[in-house]
């Protein structure tokens, strides 16, 4: 992934992306109660990966998880700190993390993987795998699409995927599907997917 094409593109869309997506109340309740179900049922560190504006990893502290989020925009994480002073957040990229190996018990990545050329998922998930322990659990939110393709993004180029194919992906990184959801296009968004899974 061009890192820094990814950064300096939501560097200049900031304070707009903040007031659009800035807290958990904007979120919709299905999605909330997805990544609760599958990320706060469990004790354990979890990383919100690609947290923006704070707003996920501000809520999986709320409901009692050890949650701590990492962004490659500073002004995101300088709004995230702001806004949620009691929770860890840090500047750095998902492809690679700054933890031992099986030291994670959760991973949330809600649409941060857009960006992300079809050809460099595989090394961002075994990424992932590498993190978690045994039967951690992570949960992806993407673009739905029948077939995986490009289209042009408000900020950046970004990617729609079958949700199969991000299952069997999953599968060759090490992780076994427990649930998928899929929500079709409306005024408000695109057709979209939530996938979790289990680290095998």
């Amino acid at each position: 992934m061009e890192t820094d094409k990814v950064r300096q593109a939501y560097t200049s869309v900031a304070e707009l992306y903040i007031d659009l997506f800035g807290t958990s109340q904007q979120v919709d309740a299905d999605d909330l109660d997805f990544i609760r179900r599958h990320l706060a049922s469990r004790p354990g560190r979890v990383l919100d990966l690609g947290c923006g504006p704070g707003h996920l990893t501000g809520y999986l502290r709320e409901l009692g998880v050890d949650a701590a989020g990492i962004d490659l925009v500073p002004e995101f994480i300088a709004h995230a700190r702001a806004a949620h002073p009691s929770v860890e957040f840090h500047l750095g990229s998902m492809e690679r993390l700054d933890v031992a190996d099986g030291s994670i018990d959760g991973i949330l990545a809600w649409y941060s993987l857009i960006h992300l050329p079809p050809p460099e998922v595989d090394g961002v998930l075994t990424e992932f795998r590498r993190a978690l322990a045994p039967a951690g659990r992570l949960v992806l939110g993407v673009f739905d699409a029948e077939e995986l393709g490009a289209f042009d993004h408000k900020v950046l180029t970004a990617y729609r995927w079958p949700v199969d194919e991000i299952a069997e992906r999953l599968g060759r990184a090490g992780f076994r599907e427990i649930e998928r959801v899929r929500r079709p296009s409306s005024d408000q968004h695109r057709p979209l997917a939530a996938v979790a899974a289990i680290a095998v």
